[in-house]
Parts: C-alpha cells; structure tokens; sequence
C-alpha cells in the first residue's frame, strides 16, 4: 500500500472535507482519505502511487487547488 500527502488550498469547513474526500476517493485505486482541515493535508491511500494530475483534477472538481505532494 502507498501513502501520499497532498497539500490542498481551499479548505475551511466540513463540506470542503466531504467534497475533497468523495472526489479523491473516487479514483481507480484509492482505498482511503484522511483530510486534516487545519493544515490543508490529504492523505491518500492506494494500492500503487496515483499520477498527480488524477489527483489535481479530483481536487479541482471538489472546487479547491492541489498545492504540492509532500515527499515522505
């Protein structure tokens, strides 16, 4: 399994976590999101490491930005 934190801009409320975790945990692969409304990051777990344009475009349909992937 792999894990990827995500830095989103956007965020400020309870809707903006259920709207970035349904579009993210749509991808083909995603087995889990965590959103840390307090630092803007997502943790995404998959099976293999996503392409990080799937992951932009979730996040832009959730209707925020998708920063940076932190290195781990």
């Amino acid at each position: 399994m792999v894990q990827d934190i995500y830095e989103v801009k956007g965020m400020t409320c309870d809707h903006c976590v259920k709207a970035v975790s349904s579009e993210v945990g749509a991808l083909d692969g995603v087995t889990g999101v965590e959103v840390d409304l307090k630092t803007g990051r997502v943790t995404v777990s998959s099976g293999e490491r996503l392409a990080y344009d799937a992951v932009a475009e979730a996040v832009d349909e959730a209707g925020y930005d998708l920063i940076a992937r932190r290195e781990q």
